[in-house]
């Protein structure tokens, strides 16, 4: 059993230019949560940072661009809003990452401790020189 003080932390840099979407995505998850490590506790948070620069150039297969889409609901009624993948990658391509990864951590507290360590940049610049990421192969 892994204790919260004992875990020492890296960070880990991804370039996400020309790579697949869910599978960059789902790497990146098992690195937040530390299930690459030996230690791997599940109710304890022993995962990792992860900074993804490049995110505006990923990439995606088959038709998800056009039949992907992304709701939100105001609460209102007719207050539905719709948007595709590829308007979502033009305007917000970090939210687009954001969301994949988010959607496969926990719903609770952990996975929300577990989701801050991940920081999304939609160019190659990224102000976390100080932390010296790793660069991760996926």
């Amino acid at each position: 059993m892994a204790k919260s003080k004992e875990i020492k932390r890296t960070w880990y840099l991804v370039d996400a230019k020309d790579k697949i979407l869910g599978r960059l995505a789902t790497r990146v998850a098992m690195v937040l949560r530390g299930k690459h490590k030996p230690i791997y506790t599940p109710n304890i948070d022993t995962g990792d940072g992860v900074i993804v620069i490049n995110a505006a150039k990923v990439k995606v297969t088959g038709r998800k661009m056009e039949q992907k889409l992304y709701r939100r609901y105001s609460g209102y009624p007719g207050g539905l809003k719709e948007i595709n993948l590829a308007r979502m990658l033009s305007e917000k391509p970090e939210q687009v990452f954001k969301l994949a990864v988010k959607r496969m951590l926990s719903s609770g507290p952990l996975g929300r401790k577990q989701f801050r360590k991940l920081k999304v940049y939609a160019s190659d610049k990224h102000p976390h020189l100080a932390q010296r990421p790793i660069p991760l192969e996926v």
